[in-house]
Order: C-alpha cells, then structure tokens, then sequence
C-alpha cells in the first residue's frame, strides 16, 4: 500500500507540474518519492541504488557535456545562421529552420535546438518585419519531430535506448523516415495554418546576423562530435561512448569548467534517478502482472493502439515518466523491440500536442516572451493537428 501510495503520489506531481500548496516540482517529487520508497522499507536503500538506470544518467551526462561544448564554441548558431541567410522568401525560411532545427535535434538533443534558434528566429524575423510566431512554433515543432529519428534525439529515447538495449542503428532505420516525413509535415500545416504570413512569394533580404565563434574549440568539438556519432553507428556501447567524448572535451585550457557546468541540466538527471527509484518500488507490488492484464485488454501489442496510450499518457504525466510506466509491459508484449520503437515515436510526436507536451515548448514559449507571447491556443491550433497527422503516419510505418 505504501509503494501504491507513494508512486501515485509522485505521478500526480508530475501531471500537475507541482503539489498544491507547496513549492514542489516534478524533480522535487521524484526525488521525495523515491527516497519515501526508501523511508517506507519497500525499497532497502542498496536495492534503490541499484534501481537507477546508471547507463541512462551516463548518456545524459556525457551528451549534455559534449553539446555544452559545441554551443559554447557558437557551432549551432554558426550554422543555423548560414542557413537562415541563403532564404530568399518565407516559405524558404520557414523551410531552413525546420531543417536545421531538425536536423541538428535528432543528434544533439531538442532541448538545445530550442534555447540555440529562438533568439535567432526572433532577431532575424523581427528584423524582417514579419510575423514571428510561425517560424517559433516551427522551432519547438521541428525540434520534436527531428529527435524521433535516434536514441540521442531527447531524453525519452536515451531512457528507451539503455532499458531496450536497442542498436543506434536500428533507431535509425526505424524512425527516420517517421522524423523526416514529421518535418515535411510540419511545414505543410504552419504553411497552411499562417496563409497571409506565406502568401507572398516576395524575396528576404536578410541581414547579416553576429555570431561569435571559437574556433579552435569548434573544430574539436565537432572532430568529438563526429568521431562519437561514428562510434554509435559502429554499434559501440552508447553510454561508454558519450561519457568518453564529455570527458574529451573536459581536457582544455581555452573553457572555464564551470561554463560547461552550468550547461548541463542537473535537474533532469535527479529526476530521472528518482523516478528509476520510484517505478522500482512499485514494482515490488503485484504492479507488473496488472498492467499486463490490462494492457491484455485493450491489446498493447497493435501499434494504433500502443501509440494511442502512450500519446495520451505522454500529455498527461510528461513522456519521461511515461516511458518508465509502460518498463513492466514492454518485455511481454509479442514484438519488444517493435513495441519500444512505437513508445519512443508516440511518446516523442505527442509532445507537440500543447505548449505544455514538451519541454522544448516551453524553452521557445519563454524565451521569445520579452518580444511575442504565444498563447495556448496559438500553440494548439497548429500542433494538435500536426500531432494527429505525424501520429497516424507513425503508427502505418511501424
């Protein structure tokens, strides 16, 4: 009853984003939950240690470091630029920010995407006099549609990649064409859904946008970068490769250590702990064999039917969370390795569903505020059809 308790508890935090009447986030309460697990018995304190998906921290970890470094040497906004400034019309432009945003997200983590090309996308069309909330929601929307496409792309499929124990290349031959078929789609509806911003075919003049870049840095960040994305190809341990290229990086005399530090998203990292604790303890309930009977029930193991429930669950607790829901299920569904690519497409597109499915949303949300306020329903109008849209294309593909 305690595991039940303190499990539920925890989950209504993370739905809610907070426990009312108390300061508490989600990280708070995963990290509240899983010491309780500890506190209550249901877990002895070496069992909640060895709980914690050690890989999966590894992985975070060692890309948010190596990401740290190329965002600190200006590579993304250096390249983002160049793009941004060979587009001679909106459509065009709307087209080069979703690439590159895309693009650079399936390998370095949408999240960074997001605080790299907003103030960018804001300089630039604010600068052009046009109107830019379809180029915003482009950023958040193609940064969650390009991260499908590897196991590197977001934190729920680095979560997915250590528990499936799936090859990198798998993923990618997999949910590539769901990330790219996702882009296209995305320039489709905001084109559709901004008729008067794209309606005139006149060309951009695009001033030239200040980038400051450390090129010595630059040039072996992205030598690590590339040479670690060949080591995930080859079929190497993706956690062992990640944290060695971070620590790579970590060897300079040109970057403070404490820059790179504040790079990295320690809450994300606590809260993933916590709930590894969490979901452990309630799995010494009879958890495991009642979801299999419901999941028997509404039959899990059809693709339409996984991605509808993941979808949903990804928009009511998070798709981090989520993810660790469906652990118990995953193994005795007819196709695991099926079924855990299915949960990282749902989970992954559901997150444009509202500004709050995704925290690369909030990212653009709240960065752009000082110049453009984009409200929910601004949001949901565009992304609740894109989302329907990519979701039924994913689920025909897998």
């Amino acid at each position: 009853m305690a595991a039940y308790l303190i499990f539920l508890a925890t989950y209504v935090v993370l739905a809610a984003g907070r426990f009312p009447g108390l300061r508490i986030d989600r990280t708070g309460a995963s990290i509240v939950g899983a010491s309780f697990m500890v506190a209550c018995g249901v877990l002895s304190f070496n069992d909640a240690l060895h709980a914690v998906d050690w890989p999966t921290i590894v992985l975070l970890l060692g890309m948010m470091i190596v990401v740290a470094n190329l965002r600190l040497s200006g590579f993304f906004r250096a390249t983002s630029a160049f793009v941004v400034r060979q587009a001679h019309g909106p459509k065009t432009l709307l087209a080069g920010i979703i690439l590159v945003t895309g693009l650079f997200a399936a390998f370095f983590v949408n999240d960074t995407m997001c605080i790299v090309m907003t103030p960018l996308v804001l300089e630039v069309t604010l600068a052009l006099g046009r109107n830019p909330v379809p180029y915003l929601l482009a950023v958040a929307m193609s940064a969650n549609a390009g991260s499908v496409a590897t196991v590197t792309g977001n934190p729920q499929n680095m979560l997915i990649g250590s528990l499936s124990h799936l090859p990198y290349r798998l993923f990618v031959w997999k949910l590539a064409p769901v990330a790219i078929v996702s882009l296209a789609l995305t320039w489709m509806v905001l084109v559709a859904f901004y008729k008067t911003e794209f309606r005139g075919g006149g060309f951009l003049e695009v001033e030239h946008v200040k980038v400051r870049v450390n090129m010595p840095l630059l040039w072996k960040s992205l030598a690590v970068a590339v040479a670690m994305v060949g080591f995930f190809f080859a079929g190497w341990p993706i956690a062992q490769v990640a944290i060695v290229a971070g620590a790579a990086l970590l060897i300079t005399r040109r970057v403070k250590p404490e820059k790179v530090y504040l790079e990295i998203d320690w809450p994300l990292l606590a809260m993933f702990a916590g709930l590894f604790v969490v979901v452990s303890g309630v799995e010494r309930t009879s958890l495991d064999a009642d979801l299999f009977r419901l999941a028997s029930q509404f039959g899990l193991e059809h693709v339409s039917v996984l991605t509808f429930f993941s979808a949903v669950l990804s928009n009511i607790v998070s798709n981090v969370p989520a993810v660790l829901l469906f652990r118990p299920v995953m193994p005795h569904l007819a196709d695991p390795a099926r079924a855990w690519l299915t949960l990282a497409m749902a989970t992954t597109l559901a997150g444009n569903f509202t500004i709050l499915g995704s925290v690369a949303n909030l990212i653009v949300v709240q960065r752009a505020r000082p110049e453009v306020k984009i409200g929910f329903w601004e949001y949901f109008r565009a992304g609740s059809v894109l989302t329907v849209l990519t979701l039924v294309f994913g689920a025909w593909w897998m």
